[in-house]
């Protein structure tokens, strides 16, 4: 097998940020949405989106260059890699990918120099303060987020969903559950169990207006608040957003009103789990920028669950990036 040219590879990674800055501003200007099915030229998408037609035709262009939609001689078409940007594919990536290409984000990046020299993320440098301060400043900057960790939650769901029996357990609570999608589809497996959903009291009433009928939704912090007591704790990419200092608070904060023989399940990456490629890699420099956390290895997990009053006790691999870890009190 011939390896790559090594002089190749570093073009590609230095020049990478290229495409993906192209793609932040095809999301943010909706070019999915006015494509539709038959192929048009810049100039008609341009008319659509209110912008000028050389500098799109440049920009969608690059993107086809790189296998997000298709040039079919001086006209644009959808290939599947784009229509997932479409508002109403299901799921949509779109709000992912403008979530990735806001300002703040962006500028946090350009702190990752600053993030090596001092330990402190980026988004500080950006915005002086943290990313969810940032989010709720702006209630659309927050509707989009929001939306982008539903659909990327999407394509953990099944995965866990598959790894994992649910069914021993009679509540069952998302601890960050944001708009409640995981508790839902686990409730699907578990048709005997009833779920509590706790998150900020914002997210929880969001979510509550679109009730699922076994679910009670709390609103609270899990730095300040009393949880529910449930037989499950589950966490789907939650504690990856802090750091170990603060994950012990979560996890000792679970832990003070747990019931006997009470579990936490995290469904998170496992840096080292997998062989080959490995995302959890890249994404821990999403929270290296973005977060005070970190993705973490089998033994960092076992501290951290440690530390805050548990045990360890099997880390179940899913499919993708993540595993379903399991542990019980200590």
């Amino acid at each position: 097998m011939s390896q790559p040219d090594p002089a190749q590879t570093l073009l590609g990674l230095t020049t990478g940020y290229w495409v993906s800055r192209c793609l932040h501003v095809a999301a943010e200007l909706g070019v999915a949405d006015v494509l539709g099915d038959t192929p048009q030229t810049a100039e008609t998408l341009a008319v659509s989106l209110d912008v000028k037609a050389e500098p799109l035709m440049r920009v969608l262009r690059c993107l086809a260059n790189h296998g997000l939609f298709e040039m079919q001689g001086d006209r644009f078409a959808h290939n599947g890699a784009s229509r997932l940007l479409a508002s109403d594919a299901h799921p949509s990536l779109r709000s992912l990918a403008r979530m990735m290409g806001f300002r703040a984000h962006w500028d946090a990046y350009g702190a990752l120099e600053e993030t090596v020299r001092t330990g402190k993320p980026g988004i500080e440098a950006a915005t002086g303060g943290g990313f969810f301060e940032y989010l709720g400043q702006d209630p659309e900057r927050a509707r989009i987020f929001d939306e982008a960790m539903t659909a990327k939650s999407l394509g953990q769901i099944g995965p866990a969903l598959a790894a994992y029996d649910f069914t021993p357990f009679a509540m069952i609570g998302d601890i960050g559950g944001g708009a409640g999608h995981l508790l839902a589809a686990v409730l699907e497996t578990a048709p005997g169990a009833q779920g509590v959903l706790f998150d900020l009291p914002e997210v929880a009433a969001r979510a509550a207006e679109q009730p699922h009928p076994r679910v009670r939704y709390v609103g609270g912090s899990f730095f300040n608040d009393p949880i529910p007591p449930c037989d499950a704790y589950l966490m789907m990419t939650v504690l990856h957003d802090w750091s170990d200092a603060e994950s012990v608070q979560i996890l000792a904060a679970i832990r003070r009103t747990a019931p006997p023989g009470a579990k936490v399940l995290l469904v998170e990456a496992v840096i080292g789990l997998h062989d080959g490629f490995d995302f959890g890699k890249d994404l821990d420099i999403e929270m290296l920028v973005m977060t005070t956390g970190r993705e973490r290895t089998a033994e960092e997990w076992t501290k951290v669950l440690a530390d805050g009053g548990w045990r360890l006790t099997r880390i179940v691999p899913a499919r993708g990036m993540s595993a379903v870890i399991e542990a019980e009190l200590a």
